[in-house]
């Protein structure tokens, strides 16, 4: 197989892209089944060259089970005829290079489905199997075995452990149709880099890791010592994340990826207790970024939000690592929602992020304003940790549900099938083909932001910002090159005497005068 590679060079592309997040099956449905494919992505594929962004992440696609949304990978070789073939991906990674797009595919390390060949043979085979060490297979604690190996909780509630009939346990972090990969088996690290190079052959720029913290387990497998419910993007010291070994392996990956031309990447899905240690996976011979859910978990409020973008910044610079940022994806709430102020409010932090340094990630639907949807049905909801006890919130569903691109009615273009998730009725106004032309528009603000910043090559730039004097709740930066962000995230508007000419705010605003005031929930872009 020819990889085809023929973006545009750009080197280090990675340290101010802008990332797009594509949820398969809720981003566009090409054969009318009410499940979106690798077909609709590449139909749809134009829309996002002309959005502006620089890259496209596409969450798991791979042969699945679909016990967590393709997240439980039977086969890493493999597409999920859900989504189509493998030559289907083959078009969409060339496509997208013909367009100037790169193509990030997820990877799930950690874990794999129950249904993975060398789990249903080592089951098979039972205690002893060669097959059960590439997992953590144990015996069990208590007088005959009853009880799990330790207190380890799944982060989809319950136990992290499930007994097999042969009487043995194994682990999983995740649903029991998850099963955790012992990442000390070379097996495991041999497959792995062997995964890698058949996605780099066919000619993908990078790799989203998930769960990247997780790899590894502290030896021996010593209890949590407590009975708090494990969060992921929490910032608990457990003995499953953020294991000192997981960065060997980022070494050995480091070493593949620089094996092959135009600069492949891998970005950790990395929750550490702090951004220090999330730093440590962005040494300059590990992996090129890590995503910033410290920022993600920021409230709307200056103060915060100034140390979250000062402590970013600060983690990465010793180790000349990028930041990211990232407002919103597909494990949780929209950030329209998730912030408290609406629409106002969700693009003023848009034109927040876009004038950080560094890159930025957009979830797919955000550039059309979308809400999320919190009034599903509990009979159509999908997400399996809506179905246990306790854990994750389970409620991830209302992120998920799929793009409108046109039309007055559902499924608003999405397909001829409907779609797996109900979309709301009032989404009308909110689809692709409502928004386009409309210069008050969400997505029109976005793609005017896009190619402001790349046409202004100083936002994403450097390692730094430069603080200027501001009322109290809200934020003023100089960025390289004579851009000034300021951001107003209090109810009432400030003064603010205007540092120059408007190039880009969030709302509409009157020419600014000597009394300029700068509304609430609104960022400008200015040009000194």
């Amino acid at each position: 197989m020819t990889p085809q590679h023929n973006v545009t060079p750009a080197t280090d592309w990675w340290r101010d892209a802008v990332i797009y997040q594509v949820y398969p099956r809720s981003f566009a449905d090409a054969n009318g089944d009410g499940m979106g494919d690798l077909a609709g992505v590449r139909s749809r594929l134009p829309y996002l060259r002309d959005l502006g962004v620089d890259a496209v992440w596409l969450s798991p696609f791979y042969a699945s089970p679909q016990a967590d949304a393709g997240y439980d990978v039977a086969d890493y070789r493999a597409i999920d005829p859900m989504f189509g073939t493998l030559p289907d991906a083959e078009a969409v990674i060339r496509d997208a290079h013909a367009l100037d797009l790169r193509i990030i595919v997820d990877l799930v390390p950690n874990h794999c489905s129950d249904q993975h060949e060398w789990f249903r043979r080592g089951l098979a085979e039972g205690p002893g199997s060669v097959l059960r060490e590439r997992f953590h297979f144990r015996k069990g604690r208590g007088q005959n075995g009853e009880e799990p190996p330790n207190d380890w909780e799944s982060l989809f509630g319950g136990p992290a452990w499930t007994r097999v009939p042969d009487g043995e346990w194994y682990l999983h972090l995740f649903a029991p149709e998850q099963p955790d990969f012992n990442w000390d088996h070379p097996a495991v690290q041999d497959e792995f880099r062997s995964i890698l190079r058949f996605w780099l052959d066919l000619g993908v720029d990078g790799f989203r890791v998930d769960v990247a913290h997780g790899l590894v387990k502290a030896p021996g497998l010593p209890d949590m010592g407590h009975g708090e419910q494990l969060k992921l993007l929490g910032n608990q010291v457990l003995p499953f994340f953020d294991q000192d070994g997981v960065h060997d392996i980022y070494r050995s990956w480091r070493t593949v990826l620089d094996e092959y031309p135009g600069e492949r990447i891998a970005v950790a899905e990395a929750w550490a207790p702090t951004a220090e240690r999330t730093s440590l996976y962005v040494r300059p011979d590990e992996l090129h970024q890590a995503f910033n859910f410290h920022y993600l978990n920021t409230g709307w409020d200056a103060a915060a939000l100034r140390e979250a973008i000062d402590s970013s910044l600060d983690a990465m610079r010793p180790v000349s690592a990028p930041t990211t940022w990232v407002l919103s994806n597909h494990d949780v709430v929209r950030h329209r929602t998730r912030l408290g102020g609406g629409l106002d409010r969700a693009r003023a932090a848009t034109l927040l992020m876009l004038a950080l340094p560094g890159s930025a990630y957009l979830y797919q639907g955000e550039e059309l304003g979308l809400p999320e949807v919190t009034d599903l049905p509990d009979e159509v909801r999908q997400d399996p940790s809506f179905f246990r006890d306790s854990g994750q919130e389970g409620l991830r569903d209302g992120c998920r549900v799929p793009l409108p691109w046109s039309g007055d009615t559902t499924p608003y273009g999405f397909g001829d099938g409907g779609s797996w998730l109900p979309q709301p009725d009032d989404w009308a106004a909110l689809t692709v083909e409502a928004q386009t032309g409309d210069p008050a528009s969400t997505l029109e603000l976005y793609r005017t932001a896009l190619a402001l910043r790349r046409r202004l090559p100083g936002l994403g730039a450097g390692d730094a910002v430069e603080w200027l004097d501001a009322p109290d709740g809200v934020l003023a930066f100089r960025r390289p090159g004579g851009l000034i962000c300021t951001v107003n995230t209090t109810e009432a508007p400030a003064p603010l005497p205007a540092p120059g000419r408007i190039l880009l705010a969030s709302r509409q605003l009157d020419a600014p005068g000597a009394d300029f005031t700068l509304p609430a929930d609104t960022a400008v872009w200015w040009a000194e």
